[in-house]
């Protein structure tokens, strides 16, 4: 899954875009799945947009991934 992220960061021209530990964290916390990592990884790149921050890293990987899942809505029975 390294070879995988690092990769995509190349393609995009952004191969710092990363810290390298938080480069470890997604491959590990990905499991081999690529469309984990890539939803991690998504998810930082949108907020580290919102907020103009120039690298994604460990501080905002876990602000954003600690936050308590928000439970399914369910429909109102008529």
């Amino acid at each position: 899954m390294s070879a995988f992220l690092r990769h995509f960061l190349d393609r995009a021209t952004v191969p710092h875009l990363t810290t390298e530990v938080l480069h470890g964290a997604l491959v590990d916390h990905s499991a081999g799945n690529p469309r984990i990592l890539t939803s991690m990884a998504a998810e930082l790149l949108d907020m580290a947009a919102r907020r103009n921050l120039p690298q994604l890293d460990e501080k905002l990987s876990f602000e954003v991934h600690s936050r308590s899942p928000q439970p399914p809505r369910t429909r109102r029975q008529a």
